[in-house]
């Protein structure tokens, strides 16, 4: 109900200010679990997606948004609350097989889940190599995976910006991607870096990004 009550006054202020250009909504299967995979540009990223998608989607999110203080932390707690976003710790394997093993539940719910391959955001807009997590989470699932184009968010609210800029930005959503485990090779750590390679490649082509060669320095491993 809070989500509902959000995307009706949020979502069409939104749309007003931003002007988002949306391509794709369509690939996103309205019931059963699924994956969003998004590039990710910017702290409002998480904003973005749950705006435009034609269906709630569940976002991990760092246990610090959820302990702010004032009135910019009240405001970031509730937004993610609101959006059922998921609070976990960052730092070490224990910390990321816990958020996996959430997703994990979120999906098998028949829900939609959020995550950005990368890790953390890009400070400069080139697109990192993807951790194998969104693969595991794949390949175990068995559900799609539809890969996520977010263009000009980096505009919106650049790393280190306190507050949102004015900037058209464009989302796009790519067909559905599957993961048959059976037509995968048989060493699971070789085919989670298989199916996340593909997903990166889908992200690749949605967005036009510079690929980077390496892993986000700054990143989780999830």
């Amino acid at each position: 109900m809070l989500y509902t009550a959000m995307r009706s006054v949020v979502a069409p202020v939104s749309r007003a200010i931003w002007r988002p250009r949306v391509e794709g909504r369509h690939h996103v299967p309205k019931h059963g679990g699924v994956v969003i995979a998004s590039n990710h540009l910017s702290f409002i990223d998480s904003v973005v997606i749950p705006i435009v998608a034609p269906r709630p989607v569940v976002f991990l999110a760092k246990a610090e948004y959820f302990t702010g203080a004032g009135l910019k932390g009240a405001a970031t707690r509730t937004w993610f609350n609101t959006i059922g976003s998921i609070p976990v710790n960052r730092g070490d394997s224990r910390a990321a097989q816990a958020a996996l093993d959430a997703a994990l539940s979120v999906v098998k719910a028949g829900d939609a889940f959020g995550i950005y391959p990368e890790g953390t955001r890009s400070r400069d807009g080139r697109l990192y190599r993807g951790h194998t997590g969104v693969g595991w989470l794949a390949l175990t699932a068995g559900v799609p995976v539809i890969p996520v184009a977010l263009i000009g968010t980096d505009q919106i609210q650049p790393v280190g910006a306190k507050r949102p800029r004015l900037h058209r930005i464009t989302v796009r959503f790519g067909e559905p991607l599957r993961f048959d485990p059976a037509r995968m090779p048989a060493n699971a750590a070789r085919a989670r870096r298989l199916a996340t390679d593909e997903i990166m490649d889908a992200i690749a082509c949605l967005s036009g990004q510079e690929r980077a060669p390496g892993y986000n320095e700054s990143s989780q491993r999830v």
